[in-house]
């Protein structure tokens, strides 16, 4: 009987370099560009798992072929016990399997061939996203779901606009999603993903889950929204299914009770409700008559503009914006070569500049920054210092001219399109937005109740804002200003600007902004914050306060 000799090899030296580096970070959610690290490390797992099942695969082809064998000699040997032994060699034979191949075979059969694998899995583990990771993408998908106005159905088709990888929900992921809004006391998500989770088994999806579970918590989330109606109608589904389920017994009488109590109230009340709408539904004509676009919820004027609602480019304005060759006053860099810029708003004034940062830079700016990436903090007006926030789902990280030759290039670049001061204005800093990544409306500049906001740098308040957009994003990802009503796309080699303090050095409010959620794609951007020290010469204080 041939011998086992197992070899496993050993991709645990191959990886470790690479999963030193993810062990420096968490939050893998918040950056796409350090999540394409884990597609590298699931690969290599593949690899090992693949080597485990040949392992494991020539094993019980030895085990098979000794069977056989052995099968096909018991079988001829048993029709004549007496004589098949009469034969000395045949004696020999047996004396030998029994006292030592057998227990080859036990040997062989006991044999670990996992050792490679696990080891390997066991060391990978450690760098793995933790819940907090799985959470917070499933978080961001239903954040993308709200803004985008997507129905569940959508996006477990993966019938995404652009996409160029299609993926689909299963029962298992749907109903995940479903469960993890639930822990967040979220009974409107949990409806919407386990009735999705409900609609695949309906459909035939195989799956691990019943829908007895399923149900369970899908009627309890309607129950929890006020509609006891279809809460009781999905519990008398479940309890067709398992008539002895213990908790859907008991909320069926307790259903059944409520919606009796309900109906019994509403009946006692309908003539004075149906006066009461009557009047109310008066007063609501008079109150729409006066409702402007103003008195819309900064959070839904938000999401309105990031879908490409609402934005307020009117024909007037339209005529107010122009493109045109620039070179900043004639700077001897821009004489011969003047930039293309164009008017993207008017009041705040936003202007983008096309084809100003190269492909081989970004590549360099992305190499650099790509290890530095930590999730991405905000100034907490109290402390002045800088903190995470779960209104900023993205990393970051700041490069300076010592890192590289070409940051100064570019810091200068800056200074000549501008003819503003570097030397005061923060580090370059490089942005990477995760799974659903955004950042919710906010100032850039300090305002009056957060005197402390720049304190520690000594270099007064942030006069102005440089956006260089890094990549295309295949959906989503707008930089939107929803008091003004305006949206600027990203555009891959663009970059934008704009003022955030009048010449007086008063804030202006109308620059509050945000990130739109990537929808679908990948977001890169790297932007400098510029400060009042050192403009004093280059943008003299204006006589009035908006000016």
């Amino acid at each position: 009987m041939p011998s086992l000799r197992m070899e496993l090899p050993c991709l645990c030296l191959l990886f470790l370099s690479c999963l030193q580096l993810l062990s420096a970070n968490n939050d893998f959610f918040t950056s796409i560009g350090q999540m394409t690290d884990l597609l590298y490390t699931e690969k290599d797992l593949v690899i090992s798992l693949k080597d485990y099942i040949k392992a494991e695969e020539s094993k019980l082809q030895q085990i098979k072929q000794w069977a056989d064998k052995l099968d096909l000699l018991t079988a001829t040997a048993t029709q004549d016990p007496e004589g098949f032994l009469g034969h000395p060699v045949n004696a020999f034979k047996l004396m030998k399997r029994l006292n030592t191949e057998w227990g080859n075979l036990e040997t062989l059969v006991l044999s670990d061939t996992t050792d490679g694998f696990i080891s390997n899995l066991t060391i990978q583990r450690q760098y793995f996203p933790t819940d907090e990771d799985q959470t917070g993408a499933a978080k961001a998908l239903l954040r993308l779901q709200d803004t985008y106005r997507l129905d569940a159905n959508t996006i477990s088709t993966g019938d995404l606009p652009g996409v160029k990888h299609k993926s689909h929900m299963t029962v298992e992921d749907c109903y995940e999603l479903g469960k993890i809004a639930y822990s967040d006391v979220d009974y409107y998500h949990t409806e919407l993903w386990m009735a999705q989770a409900l609609k695949q088994l309906d459909q035939g999806e195989e799956s691990t889950l019943d829908k007895v579970t399923v149900l369970d918590y899908l009627s309890y989330a309607i129950y929890q929204q006020g509609d006891l109606e279809r809460a009781l109608e999905y519990t008398k589904r479940l309890l067709e299914l398992d008539p002895e389920h213990q908790r859907a017994n008991g909320n069926l009488k307790y259903f059944q009770f409520q919606l009796d109590k309900q109906r019994k109230t509403e009946e006692d009340e309908t003539q004075k409700q149906v006066k009461r709408e009557k009047r109310e539904t008066s007063d609501k004509k008079k109150k729409n008559n006066n409702v402007s676009n103003h008195q819309i919820p900064e959070r839904k004027k938000y999401e309105m503009l990031c879908r490409g609602e609402g934005i307020k480019m009117t024909p007037r304005r339209q005529s107010r914006l122009f493109c045109r060759y620039y070179d900043n006053n004639r700077n001897p860099k821009y004489l011969l070569a003047p930039v293309k810029q164009q008017d993207e708003w008017d009041r705040p004034y936003i202007v983008r500049y096309l084809d100003i940062i190269s492909d081989k830079e970004i590549e360099k700016i992305k190499q650099l920054a790509k290890p530095r990436l930590r999730r991405a903090t905000v100034h907490d007006p109290q402390t002045g210092k800088l903190t995470t926030a779960q209104y900023r789902v993205s990393k970051s990280a700041w490069l300076t001219s010592y890192d590289d030759p070409m940051i100064e290039k570019i810091n200068q670049r800056i200074e000549d399109l501008t003819g503003l001061e570097m030397d005061t204005a923060e580090e370059l800093q490089v942005a990477n937005y995760g799974v659903g990544g955004q950042y919710e409306p906010h100032f850039d500049f300090g305002r009056k109740d957060e005197p402390d906001a720049f304190k520690e740098l000594g270099t007064g308040n942030r006069i102005a804002t440089w956006l260089f957009y890094m990549s295309d994003v295949t959906a989503g990802g707008a930089t939107v200003f929803p008091d003004v009503g305006a949206a600027v796309w990203p555009q891959k080699s663009t970059a934008v600007f704009w003022y955030n303090l009048f010449a007086s050095g008063e804030g202006d409010y109308s620059t509050r902004h945000a990130a739109c959620p990537v929808l679908v794609g990948n977001k890169w951007v790297s932007n400098k914050w510029i400060h009042e020290r050192g403009q004093e010469w280059r943008r003299p204080c204006g006589l009035r306060e908006t000016e």
